[in-house]
């Protein structure tokens, strides 16, 4: 019989992976929910559900320190960091809108082990990258803790970095630990419109390779541009260039970018409102339309991006972020099964292509994540059997068998 399991601490949810280990029943693990149709379908009955598991544990403004238990709203913990003048510094995006769930579901523990991260990446580097450290319960049902509440060097196998990116096929995680970081006063965006290709993605590498501290450069084509409210550049394509911190730092490295872009077009600006619109905007992929059909999440060289982009069939939409580095796709077709789009960025000169949004007959028939290489791949599976070796923790959720 399925059994639905909601534990309210620690001690309950060792428990609960004591019992799938022992019965050796395997265990769909979510947060809320909200990123559960992204990934390969589970054949799983049994559901362990972390949104009784809630609450911040400690939090130290003065120590840039946050600890708090998996199964917490994020928007419960960014409210926290806003009221103290402090952020998430890797801008994690909500995969909500896209996957047809409501804004603002995501849980702590969730998207770390997603190891999402916004549009600051390129600055501040990815969720993995501020995580202090974690208790977590294996598959064997053994409580452990890994990292601490400073940075410093591990030894062996970094487990708090590990388990991000795992989308919870290695441990279940109680309590998570995560240096945070000061919000900056204000931002502004310089934007500059029209540009197509190769222009763009040089005007992006060129802000991101100056002194300007850019901490955010997209480009959105004119295609998705004239979608937008307030009908951005008149329904050109915007390549658009952050900068925060203080109103007369963004000034200064405002003419940084207007020195460096200059034959790259008109340079227009956006205030902090419009700015922080925009991006949250980009970060939460509702630039796309509601029936954007399949949607790929692609990391290239941005060098490549152009070529990768030249490939794909006609009426994909893409979104360009990461200064280029990251290519969001929406097809159309949403029985495509990326063999081609795979085969381009190989061709590119390598990255990966995660099936981000899709019909569950594909998802279930085709690598939803980039498939690993075999040395890769071995070294997956090893990991998964020293801590899950009864195979009980969302068994087959990124890779048959892992």
């Amino acid at each position: 019989m399925a059994q639905s399991f909601r534990p309210r601490d620690t001690a309950e949810l060792v428990e609960v992976v004591k019992w799938a280990a022992a019965e050796q029943q395997p265990l769909e693990v979510i947060g809320n929910g909200s990123k559960r149709a992204l990934g390969r379908p589970m054949q799983v009955a049994n559901t362990l559900a972390l949104d009784h598991l809630t609450g911040v544990v400690d939090y130290e403004p003065a120590e840039l320190v946050l600890t708090a238990r998996a199964g917490t709203p994020l928007a419960e913990i960014q409210a926290l960091l806003q009221d103290n003048g402090q952020e998430l510094a890797f801008e994690p995006m909500d995969y909500g809108p896209v996957l047809g769930e409501e804004l603002g579901r995501a849980t702590f523990g969730g998207t770390l082990s997603a190891n999402v991260s916004g549009p600051r990446r390129i600055k501040a580097g990815a969720a993995r990258d501020h995580v202090l450290g974690l208790e977590a319960v294996s598959g064997r049902g053994e409580l452990f803790r890994a990292g601490g509440r400073v940075v410093k060097n591990v030894t062996g196998y970094d487990l708090a970095r590990a388990f991000c990116a795992s989308w919870g096929t290695l441990a279940v995680a109680s309590t998570i630990t995560v240096k945070v970081a000061p919000k900056a006063t204000t931002e502004k965006t310089v934007c500059l419109f029209g540009l197509q290709g190769v222009e763009a993605t040089g005007a992006m590498s060129a802000a991101l390779g100056s002194s300007a501290e850019v901490s955010g450069a997209a480009h959105v084509p004119e295609k998705l541009a004239a979608l937008q409210s307030g009908n951005w550049g008149g329904g050109r394509s915007a390549t658009l260039l952050r900068l925060e911190g203080i109103e007369e730092s963004i000034d200064y490295r405002v003419g940084i970018l207007r020195r460096v872009l200059e034959l790259a077009g008109t340079v227009e600006i956006m205030d902090a409102a419009a700015s922080f619109s925009v991006w949250q905007s980009i970060r939460n992929l509702t630039v796309f339309p509601h029936n954007l059909g399949a949607l790929w999440r692609v990391s290239v060289a941005p060098t490549a991006a152009d070529d990768v982009i030249a490939s794909l069939p006609e009426g994909c939409l893409v979104m360009q972020d990461w200064g280029g580095g990251l290519l969001w796709i929406a097809d159309p077709d949403d029985q495509r099964d990326g063999t081609s789009l795979r085969a381009a960025i190989a061709s590119a000169g390598g990255g990966h292509a995660t099936l981000v949004k899709a019909p569950e007959n594909v998802r279930n028939t085709i690598d939803v994540f980039h498939p690993q290489e075999p040395g890769l791949s071995l070294l997956t599976k090893r990991l998964k059997s020293q801590f899950d070796p009864h195979g009980i923790l969302n068994p087959g959720r990124m890779y048959k068998g892992v």
